[in-house]
């Protein structure tokens, strides 16, 4: 995927790096309430639960980095280098040894060989990406055969008031960072994964977990 390539709802790279920029110093204060808890202990969970060498695709401001086991090795990388930087300084402060390296990447075009994870975490980045697929297709080419992916995201909603609302605020994607109408579906087409877990999360299922193995 080349840097700036436009998806198909209006979304590109430097639109994304534009709006993390806005949110990096803010961030852990405004999202971490409801991002952070739940989803992101969940993913680092299901993930180090089987794997040693683990992959966090979108590691952000670096929420999750602290909940992965100490014995575990990890690396994250992300597009945007504000919020990397703030990931780094998270690492350094609090000595974190599980966290083997921090690097700015395109999580839909990795420099990583193929079966290098045991697993690999996408917290909250499917629907922040210009190509969804093409990240997922990416994390499965990095993972091991009968490797894990972990994905927390919003995906579109099943009631006909909340479609209505992820519509409307669709028009606005660049500007947030993140596309409303972001469906399940759409993401899943052509993959090869094996659905293990998909659990809605709370506060009101507005999150799910969804945990995928790669066939063996």
């Amino acid at each position: 995927m080349a840097l700036g390539s436009p998806s198909a709802f209006g979304m590109d790279l430097e639109a994304i790096r534009r709006a993390y920029a806005r949110y990096a110093p803010i961030y852990d204060h405004t999202f971490s309430w409801m991002l952070a808890r739940q989803g992101r202990r969940l993913a680092a969970t299901t993930a180090a639960a089987r794997a040693r060498v683990i992959l966090e695709l979108g590691v952000g401001t670096g929420l999750t980095l602290p909940l992965y086991p100490a014995d575990r090795r990890l690396v994250g990388i992300d597009i945007s280098p504000d919020m990397l930087a703030l990931a780094q300084r998270r690492a350094r402060e609090r000595k974190l040894g599980q966290v083997a390296g921090l690097s700015l990447m395109d999580a839909g075009n990795l420099a990583f060989c193929d079966a290098s994870f045991d697993a690999v975490v996408a917290a909250y980045v499917m629907s922040v990406v210009p190509e969804p697929a093409a990240v997922l297709a990416e994390a499965a080419r990095v993972c091991r055969p009968g490797g894990d992916i972990v994905l927390v995201n919003h995906f579109a909603g099943e009631t006909v008031a909340r479609r209505r609302i992820e519509r409307a605020l669709e028009p606005l994607a660049d500007w947030l960072g993140w596309r409303p109408a972001f469906g399940f579906e759409e993401l899943m087409a052509g993959s090869t994964l094996r659905l293990v877990e998909r659990r809605p999360l709370a506060p009101f299922g507005l999150f799910t977990l969804v945990h995928l193995r790669k066939p063996a």
